[in-house]
């Protein structure tokens, strides 16, 4: 009787007159451990509890955080607002500059009517109704899931320049789109081949360096630069701080002494983790008798099937 009083004390279901009652027999030595015994009890329900629920909230966000927003979405959700934009703009005159949206790879056409659809090949056709041959593709865009290097033409150099989207490119990007526009010019004087420069809707990002690279390295006036970009894509540059950084922005001129870094690079430029890249489209530059002649052997999936493309592009 006397136990089940002070352990009744103990869990609260004594009257409160009761709870600190020292019974005969009952010395406060006991009490006291008892009261203790519950109250770590009581700390140590709560505490695993708490990294219950803690447990469940980091699984969930380790789920979730290594995927992208594509991956959450489906990886072939066509990008936001990609249909408002004109595939491919025209050749900026004077310049060896043509600016187009991402062309997307054949898993996404099923969420695209034929008139929506915009694919390597497309592309190809597109350029060639200007009479006009690419020589080289710059990608800007943060991702690989649109398309595949190997879905353009052999004849048809690719570069990737991860570039964060909404931000005024950084100098160190800056610095590879100058360096890779110089060495292609360098290497095709004696033909009239367009760069291509494509970020997702080829607007921004893409018209903020071709403004850049002309502004920097051909001296054209800012106003004059983005008025240029404007009319030949058929859309205006929308972000702001691009413009005012073309406008007012320093001059980038660290670049003359690096001018053919382009060449040495057999890597591929850092991009989000987990990516991985396809190396050898990065060294186009490798001559086949060299001793690195290998590199430039292109790598293809057994189960790959590469677009047809007509044999006189070449």
């Amino acid at each position: 009787m006397r136990n089940s009083k002070a352990i009744g004390a103990r869990r609260g279901l004594l009257p409160r007159r009761f709870r600190f009652r020292i019974e005969s027999g009952f010395g406060c030595a006991g009490l006291a451990s008892l009261a203790f015994l519950a109250f770590c009890g009581r700390l140590l329900g709560g505490y695993m509890n708490h990294c219950h629920h803690a447990h469940r909230r980091w699984s969930q966000s380790w789920v979730y955080s290594g995927h992208s927003s594509a991956k959450k979405k489906g990886g072939n959700h066509i990008p936001e607002r990609w249909k408002d934009y004109l595939p491919v703009g025209q050749r900026m005159p004077g310049t060896r500059f043509i600016a187009f949206k991402v062309p997307l790879k054949k898993s996404f056409e099923k969420k695209l009517t034929p008139e929506e659809r915009f694919s390597p090949l497309d592309l190809f056709n597109k350029i060639q109704e200007q009479n006009e041959k690419l020589g080289l593709i710059i990608d800007l865009t943060y991702t690989r899931r649109y398309y595949k290097p190997e879905d353009l033409p052999e004849t048809i150099r690719y570069l990737k320049i991860y570039t964060v989207g909404h931000h005024v490119p950084d100098d160190k990007t800056i610095f590879k789109f100058k360096c890779a526009v110089d060495g292609f010019l360098k290497e095709n004087k004696d033909n009239d081949r367009l760069i291509g420069v494509h970020c997702t809707h080829g607007l921004n990002r893409t018209g903020y360096l071709i403004c850049r690279y002309l502004i920097d390295v051909e001296g054209m006036k800012p106003d004059d630069a983005i008025e240029l970009f404007n009319r030949s894509r058929g859309h205006c540059i929308e972000r702001q701080n691009y413009i005012e950084d073309l406008q007012s922005g320093p001059i980038r001129k660290k670049f003359s002494q690096h001018r053919n870094t382009y060449q040495r690079s057999r890597t591929p430029p850092p991009g989000p983790p987990g990516e991985d890249h396809f190396q050898r489209r990065y060294s186009w530059n490798v001559k086949p008798n060299t001793s690195h002649a290998t590199q430039n052997k292109r790598w293809y999936s057994s189960s790959y099937h590469r677009p047809s493309y007509p044999k006189y592009y070449g």
